[in-house]
């Protein structure tokens, strides 16, 4: 908008300019200057702003294991080595300490080891929204379940620095969906997210049990 502002405010003092030949009024005396206007800025909106949740999430039903399918991202790293994702598995558990937060493990293989990363979800007063605090606000990572079904699938988006990730998760990774994979797609191409930001990963190999020697606490933050 402001550029079209912009735009229409050059093309009427050029037109003023043709017409007039100069800035002088009727009769030879100089006009006074007219204080410019500036255009008005829209509002910044963060993108996950424009990410409405599913309606009416029902957090309990969100529980239990997910498998990590496929990842749309401009994250510098997947752009350089998403040819060497490992299979990723998500476990989401309601919190024994309180009913706002839901305790999230995560599962990955690094340098062919094991590793579980312990994290908290803090749901807000908007179902289907969630924060992972970071150790500063600014560096707080807004979630939004943005469609499952529950049973077999889930489309998340996860927000930092106004830049969008999405992920989608399946309950399990058999008998895996053609339709489902396309319709991620389509959700992530209206986020700028075409093809070659799309990072399938491995449906094999998930990690079981990890020691706790590879065990990374991110509770509160990290």
């Amino acid at each position: 908008m402001a550029g079209v502002w912009r735009c229409t405010l050059t093309v009427a003092v050029l037109m003023f300019v043709c017409l007039w030949g100069s800035t002088e009024a009727v009769g030879g005396a100089k006009s006074r200057p007219r204080p410019k206007r500036r255009p008005r800025k829209k509002p910044k909106v963060d993108p996950i702003d424009a990410t409405p949740p599913q309606q009416n999430i029902d957090i309990q039903q969100m529980t239990g294991t997910w498998y990590l399918l496929n990842t749309a991202s401009k994250c510098s790293f997947l752009i350089n080595h998403g040819t060497k994702v490992e299979p990723t598995v998500m476990t989401l558990t309601l919190s024994t300490t309180s009913d706002q937060t839901l305790s999230v493990s995560t599962k990955t293989r690094h340098n062919h080891q094991c590793w579980e990363i312990l994290q908290i979800y803090h749901l807000t007063p908007t179902p289907g929204r969630l924060i992972l605090k970071g150790p500063r606000p600014e560096l707080n990572i807004d979630i939004v379940i943005g469609e499952t079904d529950y049973s077999s699938y889930a489309i998340m988006y996860y927000q930092k620095h106004g830049k969008i990730t999405m992920k989608l998760y399946a309950r399990s990774v058999d008998n895996l969906s053609e339709p489902l994979l396309t319709k991620f797609e389509q959700h992530a191409e209206k986020q700028a997210l075409g093809l070659a930001f799309l990072f399938p990963f491995p449906t094999y190999s998930h990690c079981g049990d990890v020691d706790q020697h590879h065990k990374i606490d991110c509770v509160p933050t990290c």
